[in-house]
């Protein structure tokens, strides 16, 4: 099999994979729905308050709020991505399996990443942004240049997930437990991403760096150019660079952890 038929292989398997859990799929939109409906009713307290808050009127804001909830799982903002099963065998060293197999760790974990994605876009996302805009005032773009755009930015977005919680999972190669780093990942992935409040938002010195962080290319980035606030090729110069950044700081940790693999305990 070639290399690129392998991993649209594993990509598929990836989208099969999770496809299978149906019942926690259901229960996920579920979710989803009932905290975009909180975050809503919140925001539209606080922009009755403060029209035109973070240079978006309400429905622009409430239009964020349901592309939070639709990009939160396919991006793994709050985790349930693939890290905590590449964490878990490099503690146990089944890692030393994964290395034999005539395939790039990175690649390989990208491509199970992007078939995840895509089933939580599609299974978990949809539903609640149909709902949202079908129920509430949203800003929504006419024009299909504007939508294949976002779709662009999704894909960046997507890209610097995977690099940001590559780094994350390959840490357990010098820890002997990754929760810690976890548990710091998803809470800057909370609040540097705009899933919280829109980063548009945080004031002065605070808010100028939180948007020059990678998280910011999570959701604020896709988000904006959507609403049509951003430019979209400055957009995806920014996500660009940090997902080639992240990308290459991964390959060389991935080199440096792989040089001598050793089971913990043993």
């Amino acid at each position: 099999m070639g290399s690129g038929r392998l991993y649209v292989a594993v990509a598929a398997g990836g989208f099969r994979r999770y496809a299978t859990y149906r019942a926690a799929t259901a229960a996920g939109v579920f979710t989803n729905t009932v905290f975009g409906l909180i975050l809503v009713y919140t925001y539209l307290a606080l922009w009755d308050e403060k029209p035109q808050l973070g240079g978006y009127d309400q429905a622009q804001a409430v239009t964020f709020v349901w592309l939070g909830q639709a990009l939160l799982a396919a991006l793994a903002i709050g985790g349930g991505g693939f890290e905590d099963e590449l964490m878990e065998r490099i503690r146990t060293g089944d890692i030393a399996v994964d290395l034999y197999r005539p395939a790039d760790l990175q690649l390989w974990w990208l491509a199970a990443d992007v078939g995840r994605a895509v089933f939580q876009l599609l299974g978990r996302g949809v539903v609640p942004f149909v709902f949202g805009s079908l129920v509430f005032p949203v800003a929504l773009p006419r024009e299909a240049s504007t939508w294949l755009a976002f779709l662009v930015a999704v894909v960046l977005a997507a890209s610097v997930s995977f690099a940001l919680r590559y780094l994350v999972a390959l840490s357990a190669f010098w820890l002997m437990d990754g929760t810690g780093v976890t548990q710091m990942a998803w809470l800057a992935g909370f609040f540097c991403s705009g899933m919280l409040l829109p980063l548009n938002v945080f004031p002065g010195a605070l808010g100028e760096v939180v948007r020059m962080l990678p998280w910011s290319s999570l959701l604020q980035a896709p988000a904006d150019v959507l609403l049509g606030e951003a430019d979209p090729l400055g957009t995806y110069l920014f996500q660009a660079g940090w997902a080639v950044a992240l990308l290459a700081v991964g390959r060389l940790m991935q080199s440096a952890a792989t040089r001598r693999v050793v089971v913990q305990g043993g």
